[in-house]
């Protein structure tokens, strides 16, 4: 597709948007329309309201974190000004500062429970961000995963973990708000047998007020993402749609050098002059020595080599580990910084990942500023949504809204909505997958 076919369709979108012309079916266009969002995201920076205050669409980012979702519409705004960013609530005083910081909004820290069920809570809140009900939203709503992890196993009895409730009190807030879109993004197992009475309550809830809900399971790094990233993703909408598509096979995946092989050699402990963010944790002498014994390259720490439980037991053959250069990173969670945490190693050098190469792993750009010290900003961005999925989801959600209804061929070849539980925990079959090369 030439430069004017791409500005030919990207004006029409933009005339449906303004309610210029009727819906058409974009739908074809959506590889492009990827495209060029994720490039605007690498020149993201820091946005104002000013830059977004007539657009049509509203969204509103509960259980935001620093706001690696809504990231992914502010850089489609960059190609048609469609969001208005309306806030981001979490619960974190410094995820909801760095959210706010970043997109020009009111500083929302708030507890979604006492804003779905506290009298008068939702309503001020609304009023204070200047939603109108009139106008077409988006409702964002990533609850904490972890009362849904694999690493959780032990805890699986536990059927009153607090975590778990925040999906009812997202379907809470749902319902008087009656967006247009919901979106929903968590670990797989979230779509596994012992969570699945959480999902289907919520979906039932949903299909209740008119959506229709579709889920599916995606591998981040088949939307670019430098990351090997497995998260369930959940689209309601009052109209049927597809869900969207990974666009790379495994063998284009982003890698550890892609991302990563830029940026200059550090010390550990030691921040690049240029780049405060560039700094690893400052390890323990006995840590460096053991990191010295891990072959460079994607090596596993030696036997015998570093705390001797380690070698008694099962399941730690990550543990002090280096990435491989030339494939994508392992799942970047919070504890990206702790080599004794998992594969967490340079590939080269003998230190654990800073901070921005844990943030380029996440595809976040250089351009988004984190607030906070060293341990809030691995935690922000361990918990992101990676901006480089949602980027794709963005532009998935705005096609869908724009088109006319999917054809029965549509709806074939999209992927299809899971409708029963994947398995009793979908991370037990994460490894034949990859495999397979099925995601």
């Amino acid at each position: 597709m030439n430069k004017g076919e791409c500005e030919t369709w990207i004006t029409l979108m933009k005339n449906v948007l303004q309610g210029k012309s009727k819906s058409l079916d974009f739908r074809p266009y959506s590889k492009q329309l990827i495209s060029a969002a994720q490039l605007a995201l690498e020149k993201f920076c820091p946005i104002q309201r000013l830059d977004y205050a007539n657009n049509p669409i509203q969204l509103i980012d509960f259980f935001s974190g620093a706001g690696g979702t809504s990231l992914g519409f502010a850089a489609l705004n960059s190609v048609i000004p469609a969001f208005k960013m309306l806030g981001g609530c979490d619960v974190n005083e410094m995820s909801a500062m760095t959210y706010s910081h970043n997109f020009g909004t009111p500083l929302i820290h708030e507890d979604i429970t006492n804003l779905a069920f506290a009298n008068g809570a939702l309503t001020t809140l609304l009023d204070m961000i200047g939603y109108d009900k009139n106008k077409p939203t988006v409702m964002i709503g990533c609850a904490p995963c972890q009362g849904f992890s694999s690493h959780r196993k032990k805890h699986w009895n536990e059927e009153d973990d607090i975590r778990n409730s925040l999906i009812m009190a997202f379907a809470e807030i749902v319902k008087k708000v009656q967006p247009d879109v919901i979106l929903m993004e968590n670990v797989p197992e979230f779509l596994s047998t012992r969570y699945w009475k959480y999902f289907s309550a919520a979906k039932k809830t949903y299909e209740e007020m008119g959506y229709i809900v579709k889920a599916n399971i995606y591998n981040a790094a088949a939307f670019g993402v430098p990351q090997e990233r497995f998260r369930s993703i959940i689209i309601g909408m009052k109209k049927n749609f597809v869900l969207p598509s990974g666009y790379l096979k495994s063998s284009e995946y982003r890698t550890v050098r892609d991302a990563i092989g830029h940026l200059p050699s550090v010390e550990a402990g030691v921040a690049d002059p240029h780049d405060a963010m560039h700094k690893s944790a400052a390890h323990k002498k006995s840590t460096i020595e053991v990191i010295q014994k891990v072959p460079h390259n994607g090596g596993n720490r030696p036997a015998g080599v570093g705390p001797k439980c380690l070698d008694k037991t099962k399941g730690f053959s990550d543990v002090y580990g280096r990435l491989f250069w030339d494939k994508p990173s392992i799942t970047i969670t919070h504890y990206a910084r702790n080599p004794a945490s998992g594969r967490y190693t340079h590939p080269e050098q003998d230190r654990g990942l800073t901070a921005r190469e844990a943030a380029l792993l996440q595809s976040f750009p250089n351009g988004f500023e984190f607030s906070g010290k060293s341990d809030d900003i691995y935690r922000q961005i361990g918990e992101a949504v990676p901006p480089m999925l949602s980027s794709a989801i963005a532009a998935s959600v705005l096609i869908e809204l724009l088109s006319v209804s999917p054809t029965i061929c549509e709806l074939n070849d999209s992927p299809q909505s899971i409708n029963e539980p994947v398995s009793n925990s979908y991370s037990s079959v994460i490894a034949g997958i990859k495999t397979r090369g099925r995601v």
